[in-house]
């Protein structure tokens, strides 16, 4: 199977590449994925449950970057196995180039599946494949290009809502525990000034 497609996104080209490098932007664009943990570096392991006319399976698959050239290019290698329905496994040639104040990425895939896949034929697989990489890009692409500042300010919300839920939960365990005399204030509100102390860190960072 060859695929190639390209795509136009409004991100400096640096923008773009760090987030082609980030594991959790991958995981949020990633059509079906359940899992992804790795590095650029040490390469990823994933989880992804998709569907390729009337199979659908969960493939576990294994991706490594070589030929890295940031922030211009790199070569993926990987494999993913889905049990009984098959496996797929190839490489992929990206770039990226400047367009102004765009970035313009180009791929190019060479794979090859078995299995149950295989009987598919080649133009089902071709017209998935590109279905997904549309789904994967447009969600790429406008995590790309929304603002820094809403992004962090973004961050900043989820932070104090996850502290808030952290404040609640111990409020509640300490006015149990100093109803039976095991706590009292003073601890109280030690705890809750570690808690800011956290919030303030995780906003820095």
């Amino acid at each position: 199977m060859e695929l190639k497609g390209e795509y136009r996104i409004p991100a400096p080209r640096e923008r773009v590449w760090d987030m082609l490098n980030d594991p959790q932007v991958l995981r949020e664009c990633i059509p079906g994925c359940e899992s992804l943990e790795g590095s650029p570096d040490e390469g990823f392991k994933a989880r992804v449950t998709t569907k390729v006319g009337p199979v659908k399976a969960t493939f576990n698959g294994e991706v490594s970057l070589e030929n890295r050239n940031p922030p211009e290019s790199y070569t993926i290698s990987g494999e993913g196995k889905g049990g009984v329905a098959g496996f797929a496994k190839g490489g992929a040639d990206m770039n990226l180039a400047e367009d102004g104040s765009d970035t313009v990425l180009t791929y190019k895939v060479d794979a090859q599946v078995g299995g149950k896949l295989a009987q598919l034929g080649s133009r089902l697989i071709d017209s998935t494949a590109k279905k997904l990489a549309d789904q994967f890009f447009a969600s790429f692409a406008e995590k790309a290009s929304a603002p820094v500042a809403e992004t962090v300010g973004q961050r900043i919300e989820e932070v104090v809502h996850e502290v808030e839920e952290v404040v609640h939960d111990v409020e509640e365990e300490v006015e149990a525990k100093a109803a039976m005399g095991f706590l009292g204030g003073p601890i109280v509100w030690g705890m809750l000034a570690i808690l800011a102390v956290l919030l303030v860190i995780f906003i820095a960072t």
